[in-house]
């Protein structure tokens, strides 16, 4: 890196302190954390994506594609759970959620069935947010220490510091605007890598003559997941339909900004459009993926400075490389905005959550000054946390996109079905999902460590199936005292989609597959 792409680097930084000071006027919790419920649904579903869309995926996604052994576009497959879990999402948790008016989507929780349940929810959250959150800042801050030359540590503390700063300033306002214009930079990158990887390459034709043909498979419909093999269509269909259903509707980090919405119909038009939008956001990456990864593979001088047993270095030595001075500062940023999306997203649910429950164990009400100020004060810790984690966060699975998913996984079954316990049982005590919450995770931990040879993609069903089942024979050997409530609050059901919905999410779907089916035939 030259003095040009450090003024790109420090200007873009500048810009984001300055937008978390100049929203920094809040009134209430509403509208640190969610905005004053003022945010419409363009800028939420540039948020959302940002945050999934993170510095994993754009650097590891990459690394996936093009030098991981048994990678390739397979990765694909990840996605086709995506539109049918935003079906499941729209016809049940999040309008629950959102018509209940609460912060922490746990204090649904804690109003359907009782405070052990809150706090058990929310221990799995902060543990599992802040684990994966840490592993993120990790690869990141690896990837630093090459592209501008700086320590561990000084990365790590580069990117905290000053997502900690406007986090904490501008709230849920200043984290959905920063992710926005983070979400169009890492668009607007990766682009640009495709279209330098190819000039490099020598043209499409070279690409289609020397793309590995086994990194072109986006099915593979003979994998089942349970002998130690992994990526095939079922176990990535139904894990992932888990997966997203549980991460974009039952994770404080992405149902906050559904929270945050202005109304229903924004909710609605949020998370059809992160159903439809992710996927060619996706195959973008994979597309840059594949380019790089052949470039690497036909070029010996590129392909020594990776190292052998890190193929997520694939994209940071392309950068270094192959991009001009100024073009390698914006794609710096890209990498850094990324990574604070994650971070800034982290820090503000994590504080909602932790706030939100210390208000409820301590059966205090903090007045609207006190709340703010223990809400920034807790922030701050939760970024402190974070980033010590991530300077002690190791290699998991061959690509930092695939370790970060794992953990994930874990958790995702057990949450997603608490959730939908909730809003479809009103029979369902405390104790009950309880016992099938620890079950789940339970299970699932039992199955990483004795039998490896399950695809950890499996973990997201499993978790599920076992959460439910635990709690509904719960209810039936531990039924509730007659007359007795463990629980405040029932809801209606509520649903907000709609058949349109339901068509233009399926159609997509249908889409999808024909995309992954036929694009091995594209390079023949």
């Amino acid at each position: 890196m030259n003095f040009l792409d450090y003024i790109v680097v420090i200007g873009y930084l500048g810009v984001l302190l300055y937008m978390g000071f100049a929203l920094r006027q809040q009134e209430d919790k509403g509208d640190y954390f969610l905005g004053g419920r003022s945010l419409g649904w363009k800028p939420l579903t540039l948020s959302v994506m940002a945050t999934q869309l993170s510095a994993i995926s754009f650097i590891s996604a990459p690394a996936f594609v093009g030098l991981r052994d048994g990678g390739g576009m397979i990765w694909l497959s990840y996605e086709l759970g995506i539109p049918i879990a935003m079906i499941l999402l729209l016809g049940t948790i999040l309008p629950s959620l959102y018509k209940s008016g609460v912060v922490s989507i746990y204090d649904f929780l804690e109003q359907r069935f009782g405070r052990s349940t809150r706090v058990l929810i929310s221990i799995v959250f902060q543990f599992s947010r802040a684990f994966a959150t840490g592993i993120m800042i990790y690869a990141v801050s690896i990837i630093l220490q090459g592209t501008m030359g700086i320590e561990a540590w000084q990365a790590v503390v580069l990117t905290g510091i000053i997502t900690v700063l406007y986090s904490l300033q501008g709230g849920m306002k200043a984290v959905v605007y920063a992710d926005a214009i983070q979400m169009v930079i890492i668009v607007l990158g990766t682009i640009a890598c495709i279209a330098i990887g190819l000039h490099a390459l020598g043209g499409l034709d070279v690409l289609i003559a020397s793309a590995p043909k086994e990194r072109l498979t986006a099915i593979d419909f003979s994998s089942l997941g349970f002998s130690g093999d992994g990526f095939g269509f079922l176990p990535m269909l139904f894990g992932g339909i888990v997966l997203y259903a549980s991460y974009y509707g039952c994770d404080q980090t992405q149902a906050q900004r559904a929270l945050s919405a202005k109304n229903e119909n924004d909710l609605r038009k949020m998370i059809v459009a992160n159903g439809i939008i992710r996927f060619p956001i996706t195959l973008l990456y994979c597309f840059s993926g594949l380019i790089v990864g052949t470039l690497a593979l036909t070029h010996a001088d590129f392909f020594s400075k990776i190292p052998n047993d890190n193929p997520d270095w694939l994209m940071p030595t392309f950068i270094l490389n192959y991009l001009p001075h100024g073009l390698i500062g914006l794609l710096i940023v890209a990498i850094l905005s990324a990574a604070m999306s994650s971070l800034s997203s982290a820090i503000n649910s994590l504080s909602a959550v932790t706030v939100e429950d210390y208000c409820r164990i301590a059966n205090r009400e903090l007045d609207h000054k006190t709340y703010l100020n223990v809400a920034k004060i807790t922030g701050l810790i939760w970024g402190v946390v974070t980033l010590v984690l991530s300077l002690f966060a190791g290699n998991i699975a061959p690509t930092i996109i695939e370790a970060i998913n794992k953990v994930g996984s874990v958790f995702y079954g057990p949450i997603l079905a608490l959730f939908l316990l909730a809003v479809a049982s009103s029979t369902l005590r405390g104790k009950h999902v309880n016992l099938g919450l620890i079950a789940g995770v339970g299970s699932n931990i039992a199955v990483w460590l004795f039998a490896p040879e399950i695809f950890w993609f499996w973990w997201n069903v499993i978790g599920f199936a076992v959460t439910c089942m635990i709690s509904l024979l719960a209810r039936t050997l531990l039924p509730a005292k007659e007359g007795y409530t463990e629980y405040r609050q029932t809801f209606a059901f509520h649903s907000i989609l709609t058949m349109s919905d339901t068509l233009i999410l399926l159609g997509f779907f249908a889409a999808m597959l024909a995309v992954c089916l036929t694009l091995p035939s594209l390079f023949s």
